[in-house]
């Protein structure tokens, strides 16, 4: 599991640190590496090194604490699904909660009455095999929306909801742009 994880981690990272979210907002024409949007998500693409991903932003969050809706600061919230053949990357999931992940633990992602684990390191998640990213991916594309359930360090219960409109689309769009 951790070679797998560290195989696209510092890619994924890297995406975050230079300001996904922000390309995200803009329109296609003012980003640099945004090539398409897709209702909720949009594609993004990288030529040096070769990367795709697909990427949203949830539409709703809800941040708790002892059992009371509390007002919090995070970063950038975003799911992902990257695509970095250089690194045999292909359909990785991974989620950033905008703070640092409680050590040791997991996020629940759900969708459509299934569950699945992402295992975290810092402020990232990912699933823990290629073989869950297929059946996570093919649970998103049948799905209307995808919510994760996560524990920040300082004992924050956070749930984001993601639309999954557009999942489809923008995920081929992503595999397509970065099959070799």
């Amino acid at each position: 599991m951790t070679s797998y994880l560290r195989r696209g981690a510092a890619a994924v990272a890297l995406l975050v640190l230079a300001g996904t979210a922000q390309a995200q907002d803009q329109a296609p024409e003012q980003s640099t590496n945004r090539v398409e949007a897709f209702t909720a998500w949009s594609v993004f693409e990288e030529t040096d090194p070769k990367q795709c991903w697909s990427v949203s932003s949830p539409e709703e969050t809800v941040n708790t604490r002892d059992g009371r809706v509390v007002a919090v600061r995070r970063g950038d919230i975003l799911l992902f699904v990257s695509y970095i053949p250089g690194e045999e990357v292909a359909g990785q999931v991974s989620f950033t909660g905008g703070y640092p992940f409680r050590d040791g633990s997991t996020v629940s992602l759900e969708v459509g009455g299934s569950t699945f684990d992402l295992f975290t390191d810092g402020e990232m998640a990912w699933s823990a095999s290629p073989e869950d990213d297929v059946e996570i991916v093919a649970a998103m594309k049948r799905g209307a929306d995808a919510v994760l359930t996560a524990e920040s360090s300082r004992g924050t219960q956070t749930k984001d909801t993601f639309s999954l409109y557009g999942f489809t689309a923008a995920v081929e769009e992503a595999a397509q742009r970065c099959t070799e």
